[in-house]
């Protein structure tokens, strides 16, 4: 795709909390993108949720709000398949000026993680398993999305029907084809178990890849479903009796030869697995805040309504935090149940692939797996609410390794004044603020 013939294109960065922050530039920019024409406040990857700078961030007052140096990811350009003109996005970074990443930018978080795979000569292949609910904003309250034959709302979870396949045919169709033409490979779609719910499994690739088409792909199904009169949301929790929506990472690593690191040839996998899930086991209640980042991120996280809530693992058993899935071994890998759908990708393969490296270089076997129901166990839980997790988080020293400084500073920051504003909005209300934004 070439830029120059663009009147206008997008350029956007990812902040703290999944959102797209940028510019609309003339198409002459095309040409100086490399060499840091885009400039934008350093401050702008360190939002709070609603758009807003941070108060008491350093980096908007203290530090003068300086500009950062914007440069293309290597992504290139991507095109916009759900608006009416001709329109693409350049993803991108942010640098400071000394011409180094700036460490608050999430996806240099990622970057810096995958940079310890790679100095081992391993590459990180990764996957997700992406759920999000069609809804009906039109009224005070979140309802029902209505059937777009009936024009009633639906009424009933309908897991795994072909009918209610058929009957968003329209708005799956452009999905499908919104995302080959940005570049995405989707594969499955499942009807799932809330009411409008429904999951969408990305390809296992390059995990930086796979983390660049998540955070579009989020983008491209809640465009696309304003296209077709509803809106889609990746709100942990939608309505509070019925399912939540959940991000689950899949990875295996694969060394210099493109051999399996996890595969022993059996269903067990090798020590160098086990290490790797202990890694996420150490991290998972410190890192909780990644996992379920907002107010109503921790409706999702009750026993017994299929999101895990305790720290453990097993083969093959989805209600364990971390399921090793069956099938060949040279598939072998690691599913990391945890996460929200409202989360962002780059902060949650950060943590994910940060703890198991990190368990990697510890050489400590997990311990033996769950076998059962994990929520009938004794189990170490996450964090059981926001405020105990930004607790947590801020003090961690798994977070710590993992995560630099000033990252964990500014999300923490960000999420205190989120508590702040939200406080004297009534808990009924909160999905207005959430609705697009995660």
């Amino acid at each position: 795709m070439e830029l120059s013939a663009f009147e206008t294109f997008l350029v956007a960065a990812c902040d703290l909390n999944g959102c797209m922050r940028g510019k609309r530039v003339s198409g002459d920019y095309a040409a100086k993108l490399n060499q840091g024409a885009v400039r934008m406040p350093i401050s702008a990857l360190s939002l709070d949720i609603f758009g807003a700078d941070v108060a008491a961030s350093p980096l908007v007052f203290a530090c003068g709000d300086a500009d950062g140096v914007m440069r293309p990811t290597d992504r290139g350009p991507v095109p916009l398949p759900w608006l009416e003109t001709r329109q693409a996005i350049v993803p991108m970074t942010m640098y400071e000026e000394n011409g180094s990443p700036f460490a608050g930018d999430p996806r240099c978080a990622l970057v810096a993680v995958l940079d310890r795979y790679a100095a081992r000569d391993w590459t990180v292949i990764a996957a997700t398993e992406l759920e999000f609910t069609l809804v009906d904003d039109g009224h005070q309250e979140l309802a029902p999305v209505r059937n777009p034959e009936t024009g009633r709302p639906l009424q009933a979870e309908e897991i795994l029907s072909i009918t209610e396949l058929d009957v968003f045919d329209a708005f799956l169709s452009d999905i499908y084809s919104g995302a080959t033409a940005m570049g995405i490979r989707a594969q499955t779609t499942t009807s799932e178990s809330g009411i409008g719910q429904f999951e969408i499994t990305l390809t296992h690739q390059d995990a930086l890849r796979a983390a660049d088409d998540t955070w579009l792909f989020k983008h491209l199904i809640r465009r696309t479903a304003r296209k077709h009169g509803f809106a889609a949301t990746f709100m942990a929790k939608p309505f509070a009796d019925d399912a939540g929506n959940g991000m689950h990472v899949h990875f295996s690593v694969l060394d210099a030869d493109g051999a399996n690191i996890f595969d022993d040839g059996s269903a067990k996998g090798t020590e160098t697995l086990r290490y790797a899930i202990n890694g996420c086991l150490n991290a998972m209640r410190d890192c909780t805040l990644l996992f379920a980042p907002h107010s109503g991120s921790y409706d999702r996280l009750v026993p017994g309504a299929h999101a895990p809530t305790g720290v453990a693992w097993a083969y093959e058993n989805r209600t364990a935090a971390i399921r090793v899935p069956g099938g060949a071994p040279a598939a072998r890998r690691i599913e990391h149940r945890v996460a929200g759908g409202d989360t962002n990708p780059y902060l949650v393969f950060a943590a994910v692939l940060g703890a198991a490296i990190n368990g990697i270089e510890n050489a400590t076997l997990a311990p033996d797996p769950i076998t059962g129901n994990a929520y009938d166990l004794s189990l170490e839980q996450l964090a059981p609410d926001w405020s105990t997790a930004v607790d947590i988080f801020k003090t961690s020293s798994e977070v710590a390794g993992i995560f630099p400084k000033q990252l964990i500073e500014n999300l923490v920051l960000a999420k205190l004044q989120e508590m702040d504003r939200l406080r004297d909005v009534p808990k009924a209300q909160h999905w207005k603020t959430y609705l697009e934004t995660v």
